[in-house]
């Protein structure tokens, strides 16, 4: 390998993997605050909280690995110019058609990680994280409930349990309030315990009380009853999708199914590797400056066209699915276009025309 490939190629690499660290931590924190709230409303049991969070930040990865990869060119690129290095080169014979190699160098292998993230890694870890929430909840070690807790249910109302046994079946000193079609209901048991019926998660309550009446407080249509064995049926969690949906399927999957939701699935996975190529491509035209131009002016530019591009792939994903657009235009309506862009800005090293240039 050429000493300049070799130079130019570190210096893109680092730039690359600097702005990949800084943007997966704070993709991590992101990640990491919209679990606590799944959690806290009882949609994610506790005790997956670091597994949860190394699938869903592997989910993201194709929208984080773009970003980080124009970010990282436009840096490395950038400081060549301020440093004047790139006068050099161009002085010395070395255009934009020479950076082509060592720049690939680089994005060859970003965009190979991003498309085994989008095509492979990221349904699979779709369905490795469904799959572990629904056997968390089969399972009565992991049933939701904290002991000494509020706890959010699913489907409407607050549960407390005051004690809880080590296997999560035994409970004491319970406390339910529901409330549906301007009804509440208020249940309370010195103890009770967590069984499974049929699928469904079981409750039964022992030695308490309940208090049935309306939300509103206008009516005195009140009901109280003391029990000793009271049975109810814990809410399953809302967000549980079926495995069979297209975003838990694998792509070969994908590629056999003609719906128009599996077609808006693949092609949404098809897209970020190309993404990224075009994206690469416009980072080094666009970091084209003089040495005491600004320096952010281009990073920000950059950053809206990224959300620009990222927003309009879900949007036309969200599209596909639900029929707005034909599944023969698919995504290259936006894919084309823009490598095309990015070609023509690279070909001309940031130059266009001259003529509207100068007026």
């Amino acid at each position: 390998m050429p000493k300049l490939d070799r130079y130019l190629s570190t210096e893109f690499a680092r730039a690359v993997f600097a702005a990949l660290v800084v943007l997966g931590m704070v993709s991590l924190g992101g990640v990491f605050a919209d679990l606590l709230g799944d959690m806290a409303r009882g949609k994610v049991p506790p005790g997956l909280l670091l597994s949860q969070l190394g699938l869903r930040l592997l989910r993201y990865l194709p929208l984080i690995l773009p970003l980080g990869l124009l970010l990282g060119l436009l840096l490395a690129t950038g400081r060549l110019y301020r440093d004047s290095e790139m006068h050099v080169l161009a002085a010395a014979g070395v255009g934009p058609r020479r950076l082509l190699r060592p720049l690939l160098l680089v994005v060859a292998p970003v965009l190979a990680v991003i498309a085994a993230c989008s095509l492979w890694l990221g349904p699979w870890a779709d369905r490795m994280a469904q799959g572990m929430v629904i056997e968390a909840n089969k399972n009565l070690l992991v049933a939701g409930l904290e002991p000494g807790r509020f706890t959010p249910m699913s489907g409407g109302g607050v549960a407390y349990a005051g004690e809880m046994s080590a296997d999560g079946t035994k409970l004491s000193r319970i406390f339910i309030f529901r409330e549906q079609d301007d009804r509440m209901d208020v249940a309370t048991a010195r103890s009770g315990e967590l069984y499974r019926e049929q699928g469904a998660r079981m409750l039964a309550l022992l030695d308490g009380f309940r208090v049935e009446g309306p939300a509103s407080g206008g009516d005195l249509d009140f009901r109280l009853m003391r029990y000793a064995r009271n049975e109810l049926q814990l809410p399953q969690a809302d967000d549980q999708r079926k495995l069979e949906d297209p975003v838990f399927k694998p792509t070969p999957e994908l590629l056999r199914d003609a719906s128009a939701p599996a077609r808006a699935e693949l092609h949404g996975r098809i897209a970020p590797p190309l993404l990224a190529l075009a994206f690469a491509l416009i980072a080094v035209p666009l970091a084209r400056s003089s040495p005491r131009q600004a320096r952010y002016g281009s990073v920000l530019l950059a950053f809206l066209a990224y959300l620009v591009g990222v927003f309009m792939m879900l949007l036309g994903t969200q599209w596909l699915a639900t029929g707005k657009l034909p599944i023969a235009a698919g995504l290259w309506w936006l894919l084309l276009p823009l490598l095309a862009l990015g070609i023509w800005l690279y070909a001309r090293d940031g130059r266009v025309a001259r003529a509207w240039w100068r007026r």
